[in-house]
């Protein structure tokens, strides 16, 4: 297993490790629900350094941008980030990812650790532009403090005003004394906070400025574990779940990244699925038997039990107290409200087709 500059640390901790994207990373420290409602409350800090990162150059960088992602990059400006997709050549989608603008020759792309070799391949093969590419991923150690106070947090360690950082943007400057932080108010548990990237030799330090600055707003640090329960609370796909190479980004929800303005990879088939409609739809659930969570893989059916669908995503909500998921099921049955039938061990239980976010 490979190891981010802070594993150690997070073993000393008394952190309960396992296996993710190939990392050995933090599942739960104090426990995944206490975890949970001090970021949602108040300020966590989660290591995300097993994500990659990529950097592109050259005068073509946006072309070879506009291509290989779904949103339209050409309506980034500098200090500006945007949430897309890399669709395949199959109507699936390779990845998501961020796309971070630093001037008109040079982009960030942040994309999953369990897909940065796959990525990579993926856009060195359509790079027919002579776009200089660099793959940083090793470099850079990343921080997710998350949370209401987290700008409170890291406003004590830096002179950049972070409330001049709208959300989906960027700046770079010192933090804790350590130069070229990049600050970028994004996050995958909306409950507000920022990401701070920085080179791998100033990971410990950075990460032990944010504990003594948040000491006061009882700052923990937070595993993976509660990561997928804030997300899901907030109906965030999850690669590997909710998306992946057989899923239209239309299918999960996410016309709002897939811009017909522009030519990217496959467009025509994703077009045809806006204008004609999908079969089957991405739904929030919400359990209204008690006896289980959603899980992932779980068959969903309709009232006389024919199977009409999937779950892709399920947890306990801490913030709801409730069993909730997500799944893919056919296009008839994803109206607000509708029941449905989770199948859990050897019981089919309601569930409510619900709004996402949950919360």
């Amino acid at each position: 297993m490979k190891t981010t500059s802070l594993t150690e640390t997070h073993i000393g901790l008394g952190a309960k490790m396992a296996e993710f994207a190939g990392y050995n990373m933090p599942i739960t420290y104090s426990g995944l629900v206490l975890e949970h409602k001090q970021v949602r409350e108040s300020v966590g800090v989660f290591d995300v350094s097993h994500m990659g990162e990529f950097v592109l150059r050259g005068e073509k960088a946006l072309e070879l941008i506009q291509l290989v992602t779904s949103n339209d990059a050409s309506k980034l400006t500098d200090g500006k980030i945007q949430y897309s997709c890399l669709p395949n050549d199959q109507g699936g989608i390779v990845d998501d990812l961020l796309v971070y603008r630093w001037n008109e020759n040079e982009y960030y792309l942040v994309v999953n650790a369990s897909n940065i070799e796959k990525d990579w391949n993926w856009i060195v093969q359509h790079n027919t532009f002579g776009v200089e590419m660099e793959n940083i991923s090793d470099q850079l150690s990343l921080l997710a403090v998350q949370g209401p106070n987290a700008i409170k947090v890291i406003q004590k360690l830096t002179d950049v005003d972070l409330s001049n950082i709208p959300y989906y943007s960027f700046a770079s400057g010192k933090v804790a004394g350590l130069e070229d932080v990049i600050i970028s108010n994004t996050g995958y548990t909306g409950a507000g906070g920022f990401e701070l990237y920085v080179w791998n030799k100033d990971a410990k330090a950075l990460w032990d400025a944010v504990f003594e600055a948040g000491a006061e707003y009882g700052i923990l640090p937070a595993g993976l574990g509660c990561r997928d329960t804030l997300r899901l609370e907030k109906g965030f796909c999850l690669y590997g779940n909710d998306i992946d190479d057989n899923t239209s980004p239309i299918e999960a929800g996410l016309g709002w990244i897939t811009k017909f303005s522009k030519h990217f990879i496959h467009d025509t088939y994703h077009k045809e699925l806006k204008e004609k409609g999908v079969s089957r739809k991405l739904v929030g659930l919400e359990m209204v038997d008690r006896g289980g969570a959603p899980r992932q893989h779980y068959k969903l059916y309709d009232a006389e039990g024919n199977e009409i669908g999937e779950v892709s995503s399920g947890t306990h909500s801490p913030s709801l107290n409730k069993a909730i998921g997500m799944g893919y099921v056919k296009a008839e049955f994803a109206a607000t409200g509708t029941e449905i039938y989770v199948g859990i061990r050897d019981k089919k239980l309601k569930a409510v087709v619900s709004k996402v976010p949950f919360l």
